[in-house]
């Protein structure tokens, strides 16, 4: 199953910090880590910031022992105090020790206490070994340790660091070494229809110790041609897409493994159960649901897969004809451009959808009067296609996580295709702008996400 506590960063803050912690003169050196946490009852840090203590104000450097300033840990509790963030205090171990040393047990007792004395907590350490590798722990208000079972380093691939070691060097793709580290790690799908049914049954079936299902719909006698598991009794009763599909991983996979959410992703309790996850699936059809998607990954650095596809239709002699059959899989990773900066949706498009979902006349006078441009329409998909893009989908993480491609992963942000014109489009992190992201490891701050609609109910701020 996957792990109660966990440290993640974004590849890029990793670089940053591995380059200052290994300058090329094998002392050691440091570093503090500004992190946000995720709501409970998983314990997830998310590093916001970086801190680098310079070379130089450190009072004494060497091969295994270095003395701090605390003028850096005074500067790095006034910048994490307004959020409330955690501290971990990280140095390296230009040696290659993957653990903890007694001067360095003895080093925390005497700075973790002023950590929470100055910020509450928690808190805690870490280390780094020359190949990037990270370990780290928390502390309790008793000084006990607590030990973070996984480091995830979230970037154009994906790296897990464990602190058992196991899985070091990483598996290789499509071996049974891979399938066992999936089984601590969680997935979520967001959208569990067409598409959404496929991606979770290879997930399921991949190995991941989790998997998290939101979805709000029912299954009707319309879904049946595409939704994967789905029965013609389950349409008759009307049963909720995630409870059915869930006991249908149950099955084949045992209790627990999946998670049905019988709930919109636009609200708290979806969000708040997507917090927990290692990668996310968006499945969805709306551009809602893209955006909250979109959040969520940016809040809780959470590496996102999101998937579409669409059958545009073109004006024939006889009525409408077929233009094309095509789909989409972008992979956003934190820090990364988002699917706003890719424009898979913008303020335009949200608000036309809302148009269409809410003010259908008003609607139809703004296309005509031309206010509304490159709105798409999404028609339904067979299942053949919804096959093909799903697949594309989770190969694009096994890709990541696993990497085998014989191009950088950066060159694959984003996979068009197009059945009708048989072609295949793929396009560079570079491709796409990034622009700032408020809410980039945000964390469980209320209210979630920054969108007020997802603020704590009263009862629960109070507790």
């Amino acid at each position: 199953m996957n792990p109660s506590t966990n440290l993640t960063i974004t590849h890029a803050d990793h670089r940053k910090l591995r380059d200052h912690l290994f300058p090329g003169d094998g002392l050691e050196a440091a570093a503090i880590l500004l992190c946000a946490r995720t709501p409970g009852p998983r314990v997830r840090l998310l590093v916001k910031q970086v801190l680098l203590v310079p070379h130089s104000a450190c009072k004494e450097r060497r091969s295994d022992y270095l003395v701090w300033p605390g003028s850096a840990i005074e500067a790095a509790i006034d910048l994490a105090e307004a959020d409330g963030l955690s501290l971990m205090l990280t140095h390296s171990h230009p040696g290659g020790l993957f653990g903890f040393s007694r001067h360095d047990d003895r080093s925390d007792l005497l700075t973790v206490p002023s950590l929470f004395q100055a910020l509450g907590g928690p808190h805690g350490t870490a280390i780094m070994t020359p190949d990037g590798a990270m370990l780290a722990r928390l502390y309790r208000q008793d000084l006990s340790p607590i030990a973070v079972e996984s480091v995830t380093v979230a970037g154009d691939d994906l790296t897990w660091h464990w602190a058992d070691r196991k899985f070091s060097p990483r598996p290789m793709a499509f071996t049974s070494e891979a399938t066992q580290e999936l089984g601590r790690l969680s997935a979520c799908v967001i959208g569990v229809s067409g598409t959404g049914s496929l991606v979770a049954e290879q997930l399921a079936r991949l190995g991941f110790g989790q998997v998290i299902l939101i979805d709000f719909d029912k299954i009707e006698p319309r879904n049946l041609n595409r939704i994967v598991n789905s029965t013609l009794a389950d349409a008759e009763a009307q049963r909720s897409k995630v409870v059915a599909f869930a006991e249908a991983v149950t099955s084949y996979r045992g209790e627990g493994v999946a998670v049905p959410v019988n709930a919109s992703i636009s609200t708290r309790e979806a969000v708040l159960c997507a917090s927990q996850t290692d990668v996310m699936f968006s499945c969805v059809d709306t551009l809602d649901a893209r955006q909250i998607a979109d959040l969520l990954a940016a809040s809780f650095l959470i590496p996102l897969f999101d998937v579409g596809v669409s059958i545009p239709t073109r004006r024939a002699q006889r009525g409408s004809a077929i233009a094309d059959v095509c789909g989409r899989i972008d992979y956003v990773h934190p820090g990364g451009p988002t699917l706003q900066d890719r424009g898979v949706y913008d303020p335009a498009s949200l608000r036309a959808e809302y148009l269409r979902r809410t003010a259908p006349d008003a609607h139809r006078e703004e296309m005509q009067a031309g206010y509304l441009r490159g709105v798409t329409e999404e028609a339904p998909a067979v299942i053949a296609l919804n096959m093909r893009a799903a697949s594309a989908c989770v190969m694009e993480f096994i890709a990541r996580a696993y990497p085998f491609r014989h191009e950088s992963n950066a060159a694959y942000a984003r996979t068009q295709f197009s059945l009708a014109a048989n072609e295949e489009e793929f396009f560079s992190v570079e491709s796409f702008p990034t622009t700032t992201i408020p809410q980039f490891a945000r964390g469980d701050l209320e209210p979630l996400l920054g969108l007020p609609a997802l603020s704590a109910p009263k009862s629960e701020a109070i507790a």
